[in-house]
């Protein structure tokens, strides 16, 4: 470069950092959709947990670099995590078959069923945890966003199994806490102050059974304060999808969920690979 103009330098210059500063990046093609759940109706000491099947989501081949999700009241306010405590929530991609509607909760969620295939996460768990967002109330305002050159993909058509499509269904568990005996205790759904013998399957809870998610079911009752007076509200989940199209230059990114309570252990002498694991959530 002996002899070369200073103008021509800078002009060099100006391509090299036009070619390095892509105006044209992930971030600058970010779309965000928001949505809200169906209502969920709570008064103090009750609890909601539902499933919403086939629930509002970006369409298309696409790449999801953030998810997020907060218990909103009628007006579109956060409501405090002392008042209605989000045990937990979960968002499922699942494959419907066309034509036909799945109206209710399968108890057997990860397993082919005729018309309703889920389509778990890449993690080892064979029961549960088969969800791609979303666990306790401790995701609230926790960070989720992917950088790029990374995205979560989704909507891959080649990846839909041939009459079915795409879907997405949501599990939310709110319990409500105003006026509680024992806010703690609730939340951490104690058997005996839900008052029941029996889980929502009408199985029998065994005495060494403390507490858990047997004892704190859909429309059980947490013990309130005597004389306490709450008024009935309506609630959803507000979650916001922040993705992109899809393109070749993207890196997929896969979700595992581990489980502390994984009861597998690999057997001595042994070269097999275990696919899914016992998780006990």
């Amino acid at each position: 470069m002996l002899g070369c103009p200073n103008y021509q330098l800078l002009s060099l210059v100006l391509i090299l950092l036009l070619i390095t500063v892509d105006p044209s990046s992930q971030e600058s093609r970010v779309k965000s959709g928001v949505f809200l759940s169906p209502a969920f109706v709570l008064e103090p000491g009750s609890v909601s947990n539902k499933f919403y099947f086939n629930i509002g989501f970006p369409k298309g081949h696409i790449a999801i670099k953030n998810f997020d999700a907060e218990v909103v009241d009628e007006a579109g306010n956060a409501v405090p995590l002392y008042e209605t405590y989000l045990h937990h929530w979960v968002v499922i991609r699942y494959y419907n078959r066309k034509g036909v509607e799945v109206t209710k909760y399968h108890d057997d969620l990860g397993f082919h069923q005729s018309d309703f295939i889920v389509k778990r996460n890449s993690g080892i768990c064979g029961g549960g945890l088969s969800q791609y967002f979303g666990l306790g109330s401790e995701t609230r305002k926790t960070i989720t966003y992917v950088p790029d050159p990374y995205g979560i993909e989704v909507g891959n058509p080649v990846e839909v199994p041939p009459g079915y499509e795409e879907k997405w269904l949501l599990n939310v568990h709110a319990i409500d806490t105003r006026g509680a005996e024992d806010r703690l205790g609730c939340t951490e759904c104690r058997c005996d102050l839900y008052n029941v013998t029996k889980d929502e399957h009408d199985r029998v809870i065994e005495p060494d059974y403390i507490g858990g998610l047997r004892c704190c079911y859909d429309e059980t009752r947490c013990r309130v304060k005597d004389g306490f007076q709450g008024s009935r509200r309506s609630l959803y989940l507000k979650y916001t999808v922040k993705y992109i199209d899809w393109e070749a230059s993207i890196v997929p990114v896969k979700i595992y969920i581990l489980d502390i309570t994984d009861t597998w252990k690999k057997p001595e002498k042994s070269t097999a690979t275990v696919s899914r694991h016992h998780c006990q959530v």
